[in-house]
């Protein structure tokens, strides 16, 4: 109860405990920051709930706060800036579902344990009663909270059913926490799969992200794909459980792809420590191999192909990411990451000139780094003398990378004449021209590096000459 009683003794908790009491309203530290403060974990969000109306709440902590908005009035919430804190209040609810979308009938209640009971799991239906201090705990959460356990107030059915969206935060948990969902929950996120489909496609995106965001989301995404849920919401990664013929032919592409998100993330923090969850990189990792089943062809001698599968996965990368309403760059970077994930096996058949670790570089552009991640990530071989090989392999492409980059700014290739110096010399206006003379300086940029403004200027009017004859 320490870690309770240190919550509580936040300044911004307790000036608004002592306003409240003041007031003759009863308010009480509710869900994620008890259970994160019981489990030792850092606490973001101060999270309170109150018998007061949402008309008392605003007059009560209009004097202490900073800042104040309304924009959740309506389902009771008023949230406020504190003493640098940000805290939100809500107002006693008993919602009613209609069974068919996730939008309750939002009815004010008047009992804290009745507004605990409607929420989505036990070991989040957790409240510290302020400013006295008294644990509140009618549905058993911390005997859940004691042994890992992931289980609703209500059934499982009637939780899902009036809100699908809880069978994701299910699936997040269990990555979030490290917790194992009871086998009626389990059973249940099975048996109602399907209406996850009724949840809009950027509360999906949510969650997803935040199951990615996680430092252990494998435990999550093979829940998400043993529920059945994954076939409902993102159906290319059970699509890669593809049939592991007699002779082993091929590894087991899903377990593959599991591996290569573990070991980004591990990278992801070795090479960045202290850094934010790098989600286009996880997302890339997950995802790379996506194009395999739709290119796994069986060869002479029993051998399993996948050509083109790199290709194939940026494509419906880029749709199904569309689909769940990911942004725009972040498709662009997911999709080519994945495009150019197998680019380096090429370096390990022979030594690869400047010119073509320069277009490696440049191809790569702002994702160089995430790309160097990906690749070793998707390493997974059991054969250490292969893996070794491809270690050193890639050792040395950094190093030469590292190389060149300090000798030609390679981070920044351009040709030596711009667009303007291009234009001066041949005579030219802004036309397709002028892009064809940029590529062709570019290329030899890319070939032999920095050749000077003189003599880049001697070989453009070369190439314009023969190109006029």
């Amino acid at each position: 109860m320490k870690a309770l009683a240190d919550l509580a003794a936040q300044p911004p908790v307790s000036a608004v405990a002592r306003a409240f009491a003041a007031a003759g309203h009863e308010l009480a530290l509710v869900g994620g920051p008890v259970r994160d403060a019981f489990l030792g974990r850092p606490v973001h969000d101060l999270d309170l709930t109150t018998d007061a109306t949402p008309d008392q709440i605003l007059k009560i902590i209009a004097p202490l706060a900073d800042a104040h908005w309304d924009i959740g009035r309506a389902y009771g919430t008023i949230g406020a800036r504190i003493g640098g804190e940000t805290v939100e209040i809500t107002t006693y609810r008993s919602d009613v579902y209609d069974q068919v979308t996730r939008k309750p009938s939002v009815e004010f209640g008047t009992s804290l344990e009745a507004d605990l009971l409607r929420r989505d799991f036990t070991v989040n239906a957790l409240a510290l009663k302020l400013p006295e201090l008294v644990l509140v705990d009618p549905s058993g959460g911390m005997d859940d909270l004691l042994t890992g356990t992931l289980r609703t107030p209500s059934t499982p059915e009637v939780s899902f059913g009036d809100d699908p969206l809880r069978m994701l935060r299910a699936v997040r948990f269990t990555a979030q926490l490290g917790f194992e969902v009871d086998d009626e929950t389990r059973a249940a996120l099975t048996d109602m799969a399907e209406r996850i489909t009724i949840i809009s496609a950027e509360r999906v995106n949510e969650e997803l992200s935040k199951l990615l965001r996680s430092p252990s989301p494998r435990r999550g995404i093979e829940l998400l794909v043993d529920s059945g849920l994954a076939e409902y919401v993102l159906p290319e990664i059970p699509a890669l459980r593809l049939e592991t013929d007699e002779h082993h032919h091929h590894k087991d592409v899903y377990q593959h792809s599991l591996t290569v998100l573990e070991q980004a993330i591990d990278l992801e923090n070795e090479r960045h420590p202290g850094d934010a969850p790098d989600l286009t990189l996880r997302l890339a990792a997950l995802l790379h191999d996506i194009g395999k089943p739709a290119t796994r062809k069986l060869e002479p001698g029993g051998v399993v192909s996948f050509y083109h599968h790199d290709l194939v996965g940026a494509k419906l990368a880029k749709k199904r990411l569309r689909a769940l309403r990911y942004d725009n760059d972040t498709i662009a970077d997911v999709s080519r990451l994945i495009e150019l994930h197998l680019r380096f096996f090429g370096y390990t058949d022979g030594a690869w000139t400047d010119s073509a670790v320069r277009r490696y570089v440049r191809d790569a552009g702002p994702l160089l780094e995430r790309l160097h991640i990906l690749v070793r990530a998707d390493v997974t071989t059991r054969n250490r003398r292969k893996a070794d090989h491809l270690s050193f392999a890639y050792d040395d492409l950094e190093d030469r990378i590292a190389q060149l980059a300090e000798q030609e700014e390679l981070d920044s290739t351009r040709p030596d004449l711009d667009g303007e110096q291009i234009m001066s010399i041949l005579n030219l206006k802004p036309s397709r021209e002028v892009g064809e003379a940029y590529t062709f300086l570019l290329e030899l940029r890319l070939e032999e590096g920095p050749l000077g403004e003189e003599e880049a200027t001697r070989r453009l009017l070369a190439w314009w000459s023969a190109r006029s004859h």
